[in-house]
């Protein structure tokens, strides 16, 4: 399996620049683990662990609801066997790194977004 990360991330930032959850969610597995910070103050009940898409969305929609000025830009991106890393700043300068991994079918099955600690706020 090889994932085309430079257009795998134009794609994603495309789609959450346009705050368009679905075309983000094309990318990931109905199985899909996602685990953040943010999601932990977002959907406290999930303790920052989403399991699967229809959660994901839940949680991505109600986050952007909160944030509608959201905006990201891509600053690096790197690639592994099975996994995407996407760095980029958010509508406040803030770093995040988003780990995503991979299965055959070319689909997110784990993702991870990261944050330097002072920024898990934002």
């Amino acid at each position: 399996m090889h994932i085309d990360a430079a257009a795998f991330s134009a794609d994603w930032v495309r789609a959450w620049n346009e705050h368009d959850v679905d075309a983000v969610l094309e990318h990931f597995d109905d199985e899909v683990v996602f685990t953040s910070p943010v999601a932990l103050k977002v959907a406290p009940q999930t303790g920052g662990v989403v399991r699967g898409k229809a959660a994901l969305r839940e949680y991505w929609t109600a986050a952007l609801a909160g944030i509608p000025d959201l905006r990201f830009t891509v600053e690096r991106v790197y690639q592994g066997i099975d996994t995407v890393v996407i760095a980029y700043r958010n509508q406040n300068g803030g770093l995040v790194s988003e780990v995503l991994r991979f299965n055959d079918a070319g689909l997110v099955v784990e993702g991870h977004g990261t944050y330097a600690p002072a920024d898990t706020a934002s």
